[in-house]
């Protein structure tokens, strides 16, 4: 049965109009969804294009005592306070006193490394002690940076020291952050690298990197910092 031609054109006029609302519903619906996605990852996105993200510590890729002996060139700063023990060198006896721990070295602290041996470890069993030797206010000491057993070499300088000036590498960091960082303190605001940088590594709890508390043990001073978004929000003593 053929329809009227009115009919017809009334039909088409009211398909046409729900096509173009379907689409209009769909196209509003993927929009939606496209803001959700975006406000989603806008703090990754913030994340990654934080400058911290662009530095690139310089490594040397030790391997040997040869190599590693390429810490002698310049200063280093240690990367992570309170969490290397050092030892005291007697120079004349070519060895260290194992028995006695001196202490830990800070956060940033500032050394010249004088040379890079290696030594019988205590109870090592074969094992060599890989040490940096150098100076504090006139006394010689060590740090063990590696081992060593029948001519393999693990050498971890580049996870303990920077060999560039983390002043330079951070140089966007505003001065007031710099200066809490050099007298050790923690202010709401820092980030979690801050606040290593200050007072040495934490140890975290549950959550997310830059989302989560921290106890620091800030070499007896502890601390408990919360984070939020990367920023300190909360710094209380610890126990």
């Amino acid at each position: 049965m053929a329809l009227d031609p009115e009919l017809r054109k009334k039909l088409q006029i009211f398909l046409v109009g729900a096509i173009v609302l379907a689409g209009g519903r769909t196209a509003y619906i993927v929009y939606e969804r496209h803001q959700e996605r975006k406000e989603a990852e806008r703090p990754k996105q913030e994340k990654a294009l934080s400058a911290d993200f662009y530095v690139l510590p310089k490594k040397l890729h030790a391997h040997d005592l040869k190599s590693a002996r390429e810490l002698t060139k310049q200063p280093v700063w240690v990367k992570v306070g309170y969490g290397y023990t050092y030892y005291p060198y007697d120079p004349a006896r070519h060895k260290t006193d194992f028995a006695h721990e001196v202490g830990t070295l800070g956060p940033l602290q500032k050394l010249e490394i004088r040379d890079v041996i290696a030594e019988a470890a205590p109870h090592g069993e074969g094992a060599k002690q890989v040490l940096a030797k150098f100076d504090l206010d006139g006394k010689p000491y060590v740090v063990p940076i590696g081992v060593e057993k029948d001519g393999d070499y693990k050498i971890y300088a580049d996870d303990m020291f920077f060999i560039e000036d983390p002043h330079e590498l951070y140089k966007h960091w505003p001065t007031e952050i710099w200066t809490a960082i050099e007298k050790h303190e923690v202010h709401p605001g820092m980030s979690e690298l801050q606040a290593d940088f200050a007072i040495g590594l934490g140890v975290p709890g549950s959550g997310p990197y830059g989302s989560r508390t921290l106890k620091y043990p800030n070499g007896g001073k502890a601390l408990v910092i919360v984070f939020q978004d990367d920023k300190a929000t909360e710094i209380n003593p610890g126990s």
